[in-house]
């Protein structure tokens, strides 16, 4: 235990500056091989090893990313593991020298039910790339996850959609820890392959049952992991329910320690979680969105193929001081999505990612500041009206 205990260590710190007395906002700083995560701190989706129409020159210099999040089920299709193993792992195969935390496959479970066969050995998918079989166990995703690199690794889970029966989130939740145990010992009897530590972190299932999310929080902290994830959530469960059960698992998790809530969302998601004590988020919105068209700005959010923006010369984002924001107007914008420009979506892309991380950087001031709640009171309505 020790051994593992200080292994960890090297990975992977976690300093928690500040947290908001009115609320379980939390300022910190999570230390990796490659760099500093200043938290709270958004994700930006990297599946494949390419955050869509980015590159790392325009993640790191325009718009400040200091994470992004790679997919190991996508990863292990493609490029595929010995590609990255001779390219010496996703950082120099992608040309990106921030951290990488990427995720295990779980989500797949859900998102891929159909093309997969669940079992307590593992998860047995069928590609949706030419239909052939590949087996996912707790012990070869971590494998996977030496290969490609990250920083951050994730065990396996299973992630139930958010109808599940009782019987069957607490069959779920079960096997998730049965695998996360598997994962843990795979971790300790393996090495990095770079000459950098990696760290695991464990994985809160549960479902919508309190009781549920409570054991899991509660066996995984046991499990002593360095930083915890919080998925099931956002799966087509009421915002209120998923918040209540963030409130649920930030309640019994190490105050020393990084929490990430997979696959969220919303900007009023990020804040209404960061409020319950989330540290770290991902999600592939801001991206996705960008692309049809939809963008978030500091005065609301706005679908720029409407005609209403054909005569509008302003800039895309007047809140913002990031070059794409300043430089291209409403008008252009509209006009390259109108005429199918790639570039349109590339400009959206990056108004949305600049955006997000501009709200992690404003959150994070309020933090520090003390005044997270009145903040948060403040910008909410402005950023969610519909412009």
């Amino acid at each position: 235990m020790e051994r593992r205990r200080s292994f960890i260590g090297r990975a992977m710190r976690f300093v928690l500056e500040r947290v908001d007395t009115a609320t379980r906002a939390r300022a910190g700083r999570l230390e990796t091989p490659h760099g500093t995560v200043e938290t709270p701190m958004f994700m930006p989706v990297g599946t494949v090893g390419s955050v869509k129409t980015l590159g790392p020159r325009e993640l790191r210099q325009d718009i400040g990313a200091q994470i992004i999040l790679g997919n190991t089920y996508h990863l292990y299709l493609r490029p595929g593991l010995e590609v990255l193993r001779q390219a010496g792992g996703l950082h120099r195969f992608m040309g990106w020298d921030g951290p990488i935390l990427t995720d295990s496959g779980g989500y797949q479970v859900f998102s891929l039910a159909p093309l997969r066969k669940l079992s307590d050995e593992g998860v047995v998918f069928q590609s949706h790339l030419d239909g052939s079989r590949h087996l996912f166990t707790p012990e070869n995703v971590i494998d996977f996850q030496r290969i490609i690199g990250a920083d951050i690794m994730m065990v396996l889970d299973e992630c139930p959609p958010a109808d599940v029966s009782l019987e069957a989130a607490r069959r779920a939740h079960e096997l998730t820890l049965r695998w996360a145990a598997r994962s843990q010992q795979r971790f300790s009897a393996t090495e990095p392959l770079y000459g950098y530590p990696q760290a695991l972190f464990g994985i809160v299932q549960g479902g919508v049952f309190p009781a549920l999310r409570r054991a899991s929080a509660q066996a995984l902290v046991e499990m002593d992991f360095p930083g915890y994830a919080i998925g099931g959530l956002s799966v087509g469960e009421p915002a209120e329910v998923m918040y209540e059960m963030v409130e649920i698992v930030t309640e019994l998790l190490p105050l020393d320690r990084p929490r990430y809530l997979m696959g969220v969302g919303t900007p009023a998601n990020l804040l209404e979680n960061i409020a319950r004590g989330i540290d770290l988020f991902d999600c592939v919105l801001p991206t996705r969105n960008g692309r049809n068209g939809m963008l978030f700005t500091t005065e609301g959010i706005l679908n720029i193929r409407n005609r209403k923006w054909q005569m509008d010369f302003s800039p895309i984002d007047p809140g913002l001081e990031g070059y794409v924001s300043q430089t291209f107007t409403k008008a252009y914008l509209r006009h390259l999505f109108q005429a199918g420009e790639i570039l349109g979506l590339q400009i959206a892309t990056l108004q949305n990612l600049s955006f997000y991380l501009w709200l992690m950087r404003a959150a994070r001031q309020a933090i520090l500041e003390n005044r997270y709640q009145s903040w948060m009171n403040e910008v909410l309505p402005r950023i969610s009206q519909r412009l």
